[in-house]
C-alpha cells in the first residue's frame, strides 16, 4: 500500500516516471519497513528537494500509516543504475 503510494507519487513529479521503482524491505524483528525509492540520477535531485523538503514531506506522510498498522517506514532514495 505504502510502496504503491510513493511510486504513484514520485512517478508524478520526477521527469523519467518510467524509471522509478520502490523497493521494500521488511524487518520483522525491529518492525520496520525500509523503503528504498530508484530513480533516475537526474531525478534525485526532484524527489530530494530543495533543502531536503520534498522527501521530509514524503517521511512524514508515509510516517501517518504507523498509526494505522504499527510499522516504522525509513526511506532512502538511489540512482537507478538502469
Amino acid at each position: 500500500m505504502v510502496e504503491n503510494f510513493l511510486k504513484a507519487y514520485v512517478s508524478k513529479i520526477v521527469t523519467f516516471p518510467n524509471k522509478v521503482s520502490v523497493q521494500p524491505r521488511i524487518s520483522h524483528e525491529e518492525n520496520i519497513c525500509f523503503l528504498d525509492i530508484f530513480v533516475c540520477i537526474d531525478d534525485m535531485g526532484r524527489v530530494i528537494g530543495k533543502d531536503g523538503r520534498m522527501i521530509a514531506a514524503l517521511k512524514t506522510f508515509v510516517s501517518g500509516c504507523k498509526a494505522k498498522n504499527g510499522m516504522t517506514y525509513k526511506i532512502t532514495v538511489y540512482p537507478n543504475e538502469q
